[in-house]
């Protein structure tokens, strides 16, 4: 066995596999960027090293830097986890090279998948289904284009060393083309050094579902049942289960069994992932991962197998002690991908320090894959997952039941995330009915988005006595408080009311509240009525002459957080002395929404625009954003090139 293993990735992959190898008595490296000094990776490890500045490229990228550190502390092994290195048969040959163990299929293995059109042949020679599409080498605008016309429309444009939805676009109109085209080869150019496209057949209302595969050195091999991960958002998965749910036996069988040829055409060991598109009944091979997934604990849950060990003992040379006929799936498991996101303003990716990040522990049908904790930071750099959250139960609605349930109980504050969103997916009777498909998001955006909740009133009124008592207390620390403020009976003359001003999720509301004997009474426009409020364990509870509410809550310098049953309410009070017009708002233009780096300046000085025309695109978070005209206008100045990198609010482009 492996005795010490250096993790040359970060996050909650890193400490996953930390928590693995310390079940087996190695010892663990890991390595950091200079923005990771103190993250819980770092601090979980046996041993841990700077290999560079913030930027990817200056550090988790660096392979040189990674195989100099193994081989300085003594390590006998590497593990990529997933993303950054993983997939770069490079990296693998040059750690087999440094007479170290690679963890994770051979260097030719991940060659042989790493591009996707290569890939493509090579499943087809296996016999393995494949989607209509052009895997060819002629890489120019105009091929594209006349193939992609061929294939006929729509289609969907692929990076061809891509993974994760980078490089990927699909295209409906034929005057969409081109403009598709450059994204796919610009993204796939800066996410992973090759701009080549490969073209398919785009189906209509396909589910993605995928097969865990295993195989040591030995030519064994089998698969570990299925997932679906057709929940997604710009190709990125938000929610995966296993096994995937409504797949006939003989459909389970036959996919399980074509994974396991794909892997042995390529003579694969250790663990992958074959991913399907599944329609009308039938599948076709899509890509396979060379690495571990994201979404293992699904599978780990219910086939009770911990897979990062079995890495490390297929690497050890170890043969497999089971065949396909012992393995048996054992209920349900489901994962949904915490992310620290604006779903308000487009999923926009945040950063900030997280002020609170806690969640249930000890019940043995959940479990939370993170690299967070309470007080660190959500840089620019990295990919904005939090947390995985996984449940497992005997039937995948009680999976789902225990997975709402978990959501519920945590408690995240400090910057926008997805939290509630997730809750409002798996509750969803289209979710819970298993009606999935790759455009379920797309299709219920709306809905997911901007239901209301019924108890969106009483969240207001909750927020505005707490923001009340707040202002009491503040006035009576201070001292000069008036003996007649905390009266809650009659007055002589008017009233005690206090007029409040909040922001609730980015829409002022205005109301009087007036404290009584018992509560408050409350007046907003011609509507008015009593109710009570208190708090009790890390929750408001709201309650009048019908109902009683009890959200829960969390507090830090943006204001108040209150969530119930899938919904979420940002409160802050409307202060406006606060808030005085700085000098750099008298600048009329688009501004960065987030600290990046400008890959494209598509605009000049001048030029007059059209609404929703493209006019800077830029990278941020592992993911390229387009920032485009709110209306028409005419640009006076452009303030950035490409390369430039960009502060969160910085003006890009200066409007007439």
């Amino acid at each position: 066995m492996i005795k010490k293993l250096l993790i040359a990735n970060r996050g909650e992959i890193a400490c996953r596999v930390i928590r693995t190898a310390r079940k087996l008595g190695v010892r663990t490296v890991a390595v950091y960027s200079t923005a990771d000094a103190r993250a819980r990776h770092v601090q979980m490890a046996d041993e841990a090293y700077c290999i560079g500045p913030a930027p990817t490229r200056e550090s988790y990228l660096r392979a040189d830097k990674i195989i100099d550190v193994a081989k300085q502390c003594g390590a006998d092994a590497i593990h990529p986890g997933y993303g950054f290195l993983s997939e770069n048969s490079s990296f693998a040959a040059a750690v087999a090279e440094a007479g170290l163990t690679f963890i994770g299929p051979s260097a030719s293995a991940i060659a042989a998948m790493g591009g996707k059109s290569q890939a493509k042949s090579l499943m087809q020679q296996a016999g393995v289904p494949l989607i209509p599409g052009y895997h060819g080498e002629a890489q120019d605008e105009a091929t594209l284009v006349a193939k992609s016309l061929e294939i006929g429309l729509p289609v969907l444009l692929k990076a061809s060393a891509g993974g994760g939805g980078k490089g990927m676009r699909a295209v409906h109109a034929q005057e969409e083309l081109k403009e598709a085209i450059q994204a796919a080869q610009r993204e796939g150019l800066s996410s992973f050094g090759d701009s080549r496209l490969l073209v398919e057949k785009l189906l209509v209302k396909p589910r993605h579902v995928e097969v865990q595969v295993l195989a040591d050195k030995h030519g064994n091999c089998v698969y570990l049942f299925d997932r679906d991960c057709s929940l997604q958002r710009r190709h990125q998965k938000v929610v995966e289960e296993a096994p995937a749910p409504d797949l006939s036996p003989e459909l389970r069988r036959a996919m399980g069994e074509a994974a396991v040829q794909a892997a042995k055409a390529i003579g694969y060991s250790n663990a992958g992932t074959i991913e399907f598109l599944v329609a009308n009944n039938a599948f076709y091979f899509m890509e396979m991962n060379t690495r571990l997934q994201v979404e293992h604990p699904v599978t780990e849950m219910i086939s009770g197998l911990d897979l990062v060990e079995w890495q490390l003992r297929i690497a050890s040379g170890e043969p497999l002690p089971f065949s396909q006929n012992d393995l048996k799936p054992n209920g349900c498991a489901v994962e949904v991908r915490l992310y620290a996101e604006d779903p308000a303003h487009d999923f926009l990716p945040q950063i900030g320090r997280l002020t609170r990040f806690s969640y249930p522990q000890g019940a043995d049908w959940q479990r939370v894959d993170t690299g967070f904790q309470s007080g660190d930071e959500i840089s620019p750099y990295y990919d904005p997952m939090l947390a995985k959250v996984i449940a497992w139960g005997e039937t995948r609605e009680l999976a789902i039941t225990r997975l709402v349930q978990t959501l519920a109980g945590m408690r995240v504050s400090g910057l926008r995330h997805n939290l509630s969103y997730l809750q409002r997916v798996l509750s969803h009777p289209d979710f819970i009915a298993g009606q999935l498909d790759t455009a379920f998001l797309i299709q219920r955006h709306d809905d997911l988005l901007n239901r209301q909740s019924p108890h969106h009133h009483a969240a207001l009124l909750t927020a505005a006595a707490w923001f009340f008592t707040q202002q009491q207390s503040a006035t009576a620390q201070r001292g000069d408080a008036s003996p007649w403020a905390g009266l809650a009976s009659w007055r002589l003359c008017g009233d005690n009311h206090t007029h409040l001003r909040l922001n609730l999720n980015d829409e002022v509301c205005e109301l009087d509240l007036t404290p009584t004997a018992d509560g408050f009474h409350w007046r907003k426009g011609e509507q008015e009525g009593c109710f009570s409020f208190s708090e009790f364990e890390e929750q408001f509870v709201w309650q009048d002459d019908r109902n009683r509410v009890a959200f829960n809550v969390t507090i830090d310098h943006h204001g108040l957080q209150l969530t119930h049953e899938g919904f979420l309410w940002q409160c802050s009070l409307v202060e406006p002395w606060k808030h005085a017009k700085g000098a750099d708002d008298c600048h009329a233009g688009y501004r960065a929404p987030m600290t990046g780096r400008i890959t494209a300046v598509l605009v000049s000085a001048g030029q007059s625009v059209k609404k929703g025309e493209a006019l800077v695109v830029m990278e941020a978070m592992k993911m390229e954003h387009r920032i485009t005209a709110k209306e028409d206008c005419v640009l006076s100045e452009v303030r950035v090139s490409t390369g430039d990198l960009v502060q969160d609010g910085q003006v890009l482009l200066a409007i007439e």
